[in-house]
């Protein structure tokens, strides 16, 4: 038997050896091999995932910078005229995707920011605005009170008719410069700038109606019951709303169609009805008048228009000043219908006749048995009377028989408080009261009497003009 050399046999365990070894390496190496392929499949897969993430995160960060600019070129400033314009619309998101996210808080605190940060400076402005107005028309208003004093002092030292008639004229228009002077002060939280006496209302609606081209259109019916009267710290602010509410009225009617006034008495207070025969109101308009007659403290001027129109304004800030209320509807004629209701608890009172004579340019009331005599005065409501009727004098008012008194009754609860009150007059005395004729009257009586009414005026004003100013807090 041949024996294997020792070397060969050594040969043989070692390359036995080393296959084992190599078989081994090889199966390590295949397992890394698919080891390396599961990590290339899931770095291939991640790195899809990634390609994608990023187009998304690409696409969204797109969709923010659109967000961003569309924030500062249309949101904003549709914001800043939504602002001083409620009507505008403020537009939302571009991208529904954003609705309720963090970006979407984001720019919504954004707009609030700059809302209010416009609302405060807008605020701030239009305060300075009011002040620098509030003084330039008080003292606007005092010069258009010394230029009335000195037309009248002049009405009283020239004799000729002609310049009569001038001064009549230049009174007459000195008062439109007062009414819009005033109205604008009022707007801008100035007091009204004059103190009156206890009034009656019917004189008080009269004098208001002299303050306005067109006067003689308006047509005042009295059906008060009793004499009653507006008191002293609301007699000019109910002047001015009743004004103004004539102002608009004569205005958006043809100058042709009459303005009628109708002064009404209730349990509780009295009212001031204006009705016109104009072209009327929509309902948007009749909603903004009754926002303006509100008195809204947060009123700005801004909301006025351009130019500015302050009548409904000015009214508003005295109703929430005084007390009273202002109404605006379509009037059944066509038109606008406005109400003042006057509360007898506190600003009305009723008179006593025999004490204090109401004038003779007031109207009487409509079923009282005595002669009207608004038909044949002159409306006033300052010194003179308005230039187109100031030429004529005014006719002597007609005897009446004297009339009766009886005991005053006790009001009902809620109720005016009411004074005597005349009987009504018989038929018989009443048709010998007009069948009377009036004594007639020289020329030098006339004047007499024109002066001395003139001069009663100017002492009247002198007295309200010596008082100190009083401010609205005070006479709220």
């Amino acid at each position: 038997m041949t024996s294997i050399p020792e070397a060969l046999l050594w040969c043989l365990s070692t390359g036995t050896a080393a296959a084992v070894v190599l078989a081994a390496l090889s199966v390590r190496a295949g397992k890394q091999r698919a080891d390396l392929r599961k990590r290339l499949s899931a770095a291939e897969e991640q790195n899809s995932a990634t390609l994608h993430s990023n187009t998304e995160l690409s696409a969204r960060l797109r969709a923010t910078e659109a967000e961003i600019r569309h924030l500062a070129g249309t949101r904003l400033p549709d914001l800043t005229l939504a602002l001083a314009h409620p009507h505008v619309p403020v537009p939302g998101l571009l991208d529904a995707r954003f609705s309720g996210t963090e970006t979407d808080q984001a720019l919504n605190a954004v707009l609030e920011q700059v809302s209010d940060a416009i609302t405060k400076e807008r605020a701030r402005v239009d305060a300075a605005a009011q002040s620098t107005l509030r003084g330039a028309t008080t003292t606007i208003q005092a010069l258009l009170y010394q230029l009335q004093t000195a037309l009248q002092e002049m009405q009283h030292r020239y004799d000729d008719p002609n310049v009569a008639q001038d001064l009549l004229n230049a009174d007459f228009l000195n008062e439109q410069a007062l009414r819009r002077i005033q109205a604008t002060g009022v707007v801008c939280g100035a007091w009204p700038g004059l103190t009156r006496e206890d009034s009656y209302l019917a004189e008080l609606v009269v004098g208001a109606t002299s303050r306005l081209r067109g006067y003689e259109r308006v047509n005042i019916s009295n059906q008060l019951r009793d004499p009653v009267a507006v008191v002293a710290r609301a007699v000019e602010p109910i002047a001015i709303v009743v004004t103004e509410l004539l102002a608009n009225a004569l205005h958006h009617s043809h100058r042709e169609l009459p303005v009628t006034i109708t002064l009404q008495q209730g349990n509780r207070g009295a009212s001031v009805i204006v009705d016109d025969y104009g072209v009327g109101m929509h309902d948007d308009e009749i909603k903004a008048a009754m926002e303006l007659l509100s008195g809204d403290e947060n009123l700005l001027l801004t909301q006025l228009g351009d130019p500015p129109r302050s009548g409904f304004a000015a009214a508003g800030q005295l109703v929430r000043q005084y007390g009273f209320g202002v109404h605006v509807e379509p009037s059944p004629y066509g038109g606008v219908r406005a109400v003042v209701y006057i509360p007898g608890d506190p600003l009305l009172t009723v008179l006593d006749e025999s004490a204090q004579p109401m004038s003779v340019m007031a109207p009487l009331p409509h079923r009282s048995a005595v002669p009207d005599r608004s038909a044949s005065v002159l409306p006033t409501g300052s010194a003179t009377p308005p230039p187109a009727a100031a030429a004529q004098p005014a006719p002597a008012a007609q005897p009446a028989p004297a009339p009766s008194y009886e005991a005053p009754a006790q009001p009902a609860e809620g109720e005016l408080p009411r004074r005597r009150r005349r009987k009504p007059v018989s038929e018989l005395d009443e048709s010998a009261a007009r069948t009377e004729s009036a004594p007639e009257r020289s020329p030098e009586e006339t004047g007499t009497r024109w002066a001395a009414l003139q001069r009663g005026t100017e002492s009247g004003r002198a007295a309200a003009q010596s008082e100190p100013p009083r401010s609205p807090e005070g006479n709220a």
